[in-house]
């Protein structure tokens, strides 16, 4: 993404009592409402194009350079104050944090409002659950591998009632990393919670029995494949199935994206 600061802004600093102030000349458009301009200023911060003190443009300002609504822009700097990165001062406006460094990291469901930012949680998925899938067939338990086969089956009868089958598949996920018997797994794990799942981009509400029966079966061969390569404790299998259960979700998402697109 286009950086906040450019050079002709770096130009504008200057300090304002035991801070800096900068100025900005425009913000590219937020191309997701409060999630795109969210990222936009985490992004600049990290980077540190936006240093610890800096203030960052009033609302008014980034109303008038994104075009989005005063609410959207109290929304974004709620979120911002919320992750500790940005503190306000009355009279003065939002300021960088001193230490402006994430307390805690999470995902949370208003955080996807667009496919592009499911694919990013899909991508940190991939990451994380390949490898502890291959961890997981090396030290699973017996007992470990009955809870993640009935969780499957609870998933199955989930789906068919027409449910979302969403805590299920959450539950079978997150037995393949407790299998691994490293905590750090399911603590990361924990965060996506109610973002794993992105129900509001996959309606089994708005599907045809046939086509719910058509989704479910290939969501079960996928988790099967899964299931029996831990069982049969091959390392590189279990990788490799997990690796294709989530490449296949990612590239439906990727489909789903660009017909959203065509539609609008």
């Amino acid at each position: 993404m286009q950086s906040l600061v450019k050079e002709s802004d770096r130009k504008l600093h200057r300090p304002m009592a035991d801070h800096e102030t900068i100025l900005f000349d425009a913000i590219p458009q937020a191309p997701n409402l409060r999630s795109g301009l969210v990222n936009t200023l985490i992004a600049q911060i990290e980077s540190g194009d936006l240093a610890p003190g800096q203030r960052l443009p009033t609302e008014q300002e980034m109303v008038a350079a994104t075009g989005v609504s005063r609410t959207v822009v109290r929304e974004a700097l709620a979120a911002l104050r919320a992750r500790g990165l940005i503190t306000t001062r009355q009279g003065l406006g939002a300021f960088v944090a001193k230490d402006p460094s994430p307390r805690s990291f999470s995902i949370l469901p208003d955080d996807l409002e667009s496919i592009d930012e499911v694919l990013r949680v899909l991508e940190l998925r991939i990451g994380i659950e390949v490898e502890a899938s291959g961890l997981a067939a090396e030290r699973r338990s017996d007992s470990a591998l009955q809870h993640m086969g009935s969780l499957l089956d609870a998933l199955e009868a989930a789906v068919r009632a027409g449910k979302s089958g969403s805590e299920e598949d959450f539950g079978f996920h997150r037995a393949i990393l407790a299998a691994t018997r490293n905590a750090n797994f399911t603590r990361l794990f924990d965060t996506f919670r109610g973002a794993m799942i992105p129900r509001q981009w996959t309606r089994l509400d708005r599907m045809t029995v046939p086509k719910r029966e058509q989704y479910l079966a290939r969501m079960q061969r996928e988790h099967r494949a899964i299931l029996a390569a831990i069982e049969a404790r091959d390392v590189n299998a279990a990788r490799r199935a997990m690796r294709s259960h989530l490449t296949k979700s990612y590239a439906r998402f990727e489909t789903l994206r660009d017909k959203v697109g065509r539609n609008e």
